[in-house]
């Protein structure tokens, strides 16, 4: 009989931790999701700013694909919209530290190594939380570093969003697993704010520096009618890869049969 009540009361021993270990794993969980951080990335700027609490906190140059924008499969574009860092990689190792299928390999390279365009230093894992991004995941999409640091800055990567070293560190070490990732089509939130803001500006046409001697005979006025500067917010952000010289038909190359993953 006593055997019988000791055996029950071991069993319910046994459960009750379990449930009590689960709960704790769970608050465990649930306490390491980052709600505070969020990032987002104009693809037309090729530029990251984080977010915390909604302030501004940072920005960084980024590189995404060169390919373009999609989450099509083999497609090695960059997904659009809202997503989340599913898993950080590389914590203590050093800058330049190279990973293949997110294990170091031991070597380290320098920035712009000729030759050398692996992925190194840190890498946060990209889930997707919309139907147009659903693949991101399956696809290996990070944010991570590179060593082709001189192309940061244009599209130049295989679907990932690339840092350099010491950028993508220090966004490692500033968000957590569950932090939001926005990639977007257009210019960065905080800038498109400030456009808002300021509305329209006007800028006269400057003055000669020197009034040259009038010559005879019939006088043209000389051109006074203001300059209007309209403070773009951008819809497509185009134009900014213009006027910064790059070339934006990239949007709309196919990938090659074949070519590694980034």
């Amino acid at each position: 009989m006593r055997s019988n009540i000791l055996g029950k009361f071991l069993q319910i021993s046994l459960l009750a931790g379990a449930a009590l270990s689960m709960s704790s794993c769970a608050v465990q969980t649930s306490a390491k999701r980052d709600s505070l951080n969020v990032m987002e990335v104009s693809v037309p700027m090729q530029k990251m700013a984080l977010y915390r609490h909604g302030e501004l906190v940072k920005t960084y140059p980024v590189s995404t694909s060169k390919f373009g924008l999609g989450d099509e499969k083999g497609s090695y574009r960059t997904p659009l919209g809202k997503m989340e860092v599913a898993e950080k990689v590389g914590s203590g190792k050093p800058a330049g530290a190279v990973f293949k299928s997110r294990q170091w390999t031991g070597e380290v390279v320098k920035p712009n190594s000729p030759g050398r365009d692996p992925i190194v230093s840190r890498i946060l894992w990209l889930k997707g939380l919309e139907p147009k991004n659903a693949n991101a995941f399956a696809r290996c999409i990070y944010i991570h570093g590179t060593a082709a640091e001189r192309d940061i800055g244009k599209p130049a990567s295989y679907g990932c969003v690339r840092m350099k070293s010491k950028d993508v560190i220090d966004l490692h070490d500033r968000v957590g697993e569950g932090s939001k990732v926005f990639v977007v089509q257009k210019s960065l939130w905080r800038d498109v704010e400030k456009g808002k803001e300021m509305g329209e500006a006007i800028q006269a046409v400057p003055l000669p520096a020197a009034a040259a001697p009038l010559a005879l005979g019939k006088i043209e006025p000389t051109a006074v009618k203001p300059v209007w500067n309209e403070v773009s917010i951008f819809k497509d952000g185009s134009d900014l890869l213009t006027e910064s010289g790059f070339d934006t038909n990239y949007l709309d190359v196919a990938p090659p049969a074949e070519l590694k993953v980034d």
